[in-house]
This record gives C-alpha cells, sequence and structure tokens, in this order.
C-alpha cells in the first residue's frame, strides 16, 4: 500500500471520527492548542525554576485565543470543506437582531457586578468600592471575538444535534470555566490568589457556566453569534473596569462568589423556563 493510499484512508478515518465525535474532538484541540501556546511562552521560566511574572502570564492569554478559533476552523475544514469553513466563518456578519437583545447583552453584566460591588461596599468594607478603568475593557474585545467563533460557532451547535440546549449550554459553560486554567491565577487584581486559588477558580467557572446560559438564550432568540460575542465582550470588559483593585485574594474571592450567587439568580429562570418548555 502506497503513502499516499494510506494517507487518504488515514484522512476518511479522520473524518469519520471528527463527524461521530466533533464536541470531543473540538475540547480536546482546542485545549491542546491553547494550553501548548501559553506553555511555550513561559516554558523557560518553568524549566529554570522561576516563577511566572504577572506580565507573562496576561500574555498567555492571547495566544490561548488561538486555540478556539483554530480547532472550529481546522475541524470544519476537515469535514465539510471550504464550503462549511466559509459558512463558519459568515456567521460572524449576521449582526442584525432586534434592539431589545442588544441592550440586554449590555445592561446585565455591568448591572450585576455593580450591585454586588455596591452591596459589599456598604455592608462588608469600603475596599469594595467599584472601579473605573475604561480601557479595561478593550480587554474583553479579543476574549469575546474569537473564543465565541468556536464556544458559539461550532462547540454548542455540534451539542445541540445530540443534547437539548439547556444541558448543552451547561457543558460549554463548564468546559469554558476548565479552559482558563493556565491563566486563572493571574485573572484579576489579587494575583497570586494562594490558598484562594481553588474558591477563587471554582467562583469563576461558577459565573462563566451561569453566563453561557444567559448567552445561550439569548442566542436561542436571535441566532446571532455576533450577539454572543458582543456579550462576552461586555462581560469580560466589566470584570475589567469595574473589579476593585486593591483587594486581597480572600476579597476576590468573595466578590466572585457572590456575582456568581446573583448570576444564577439571572439565569434561573431562564433554566425553569428552558425546563417547562421540554414538557
Amino acid at each position: 500500500m502506497g503513502l499516499k493510499l494510506r494517507m487518504v484512508i488515514f484522512r476518511e478515518c479522520l473524518k469519520k471520527f471528527i463527524k461521530k465525535h466533533p464536541v470531543t474532538c473540538y475540547f480536546i484541540l482546542t485545549f491542546f492548542l491553547s494550553w501548548l501556546g501559553a506553555f511555550i511562552l513561559v516554558a523557560p521560566k518553568l524549566f529554570s525554576g522561576q516563577s511566572i511574572p504577572k506580565m507573562d502570564g496576561i500574555l498567555m492569554f492571547p495566544l490561548m485565543l488561538i486555540g478556539p478559533v483554530a480547532a472550529s476552523i481546522t475541524l470544519t475544514a476537515l469535514t465539510e470543506g471550504k464550503h462549511g469553513v466559509k459558512n463558519l466563518l459568515s456567521r460572524i456578519s449576521k449582526w442584525k437582531a432586534p434592539l431589545k437583545w442588544y441592550l440586554t447583552a449590555f445592561i446585565i453584566p455591568p448591572s450585576l457586578i455593580l450591585i454586588v460591588l455596591f452591596i459589599l461596599q456598604t455592608f462588608v468594607s469600603p475596599v469594595f468600592k467599584p472601579n473605573f478603568f475604561p480601557l479595561g475593557f478593550l480587554f474583553g474585545i479579543p476574549a469575546g471575538f474569537f473564543e465565541e467563533i468556536g464556544w458559539t460557532g461550532y462547540a454548542y451547535p455540534k451539542m445541540r444535534l445530540k443534547f437539548p440546549a439547556l444541558k448543552s449550554a451547561l457543558i460549554v459553560g463548564f468546559v469554558w470555566g476548565l479552559w482558563h486554567l493556565p491563566v486563572i491565577d493571574f485573572l484579576g487584581a489579587a494575583s497570586p490568589h494562594q490558598q484562594y486559588l481553588l474558591l477563587f477558580f471554582l467562583a469563576f467557572i461558577v459565573i462563566l457556566v451561569a453566563m453561557r446560559v444567559i448567552m445561550m438564550w439569548i442566542y436561542s432568540k436571535t441566532n446571532s453569534m455576533p450577539l454572543v460575542q458582543f456579550m462576552h465582550v461586555v462581560s469580560t470588559g466589566c470584570l475589567v473596569t469595574f473589579g476593585p483593585f486593591n483587594i486581597s485574594p480572600a476579597q476576590e474571592s468573595l466578590w466572585y462568589a457572590s456575582y456568581a450567587i446573583i448570576l444564577w439568580f439571572t439565569a434561573f429562570p431562564i433554566l425553569i423556563l428552558a425546563k417547562s418548555r421540554k414538557h
């Protein structure tokens, strides 16, 4: 058997496997590409026994953004060809949606963040006074734009072929949270989080799962990937813009956990509605 024939057979087998397990393949490839990029950046310091500076930790994140978009395009190209890739990317231009949904996406994250911080500032400590760092909003733009090509453009629709909308949103949200693991200790203001890292990470994941439920609710109503990208931008940007700066790891874990709770109070009616519609 010649090498060319073997390559054709391998490609066809790979294509069949991806078609049968599209979401699993996406998660594996996304994690591999993202975490590999982050690892390459800090590998010299890790191998020399040095600690990773916060700036290096922050720079890991742009490299991780390659994973979701590259994985979705690669898998689509392998199984659907150029037409599939064109269709995936064309959905970025489907920005037209009723204004009320853009207002919803724009209002929910900052409103809930400010409510939580004002409550904590009033009843716990003045250190929770909301910060105002307008340039922080720019941090959300690349995250929202590139990540959602993968999470919303590829993973969620593929998962919906087998699972209900709610279950799909919960799974994607949980995996989305785990994906941040390499950079989690560099997110927020209280880096490193020391003994509160696990609590901070758990609160962070709960936030992302709730946010994913809300974003997928909006997506189900509009079928607009740019709208989900927009909400992702607003969510990430507002965390950076309004998050208190001079706080301890314990205090940051508390405010993230509080935000997770109030965010779930917002997502809970969506859960009830989605469940009731199945009956």
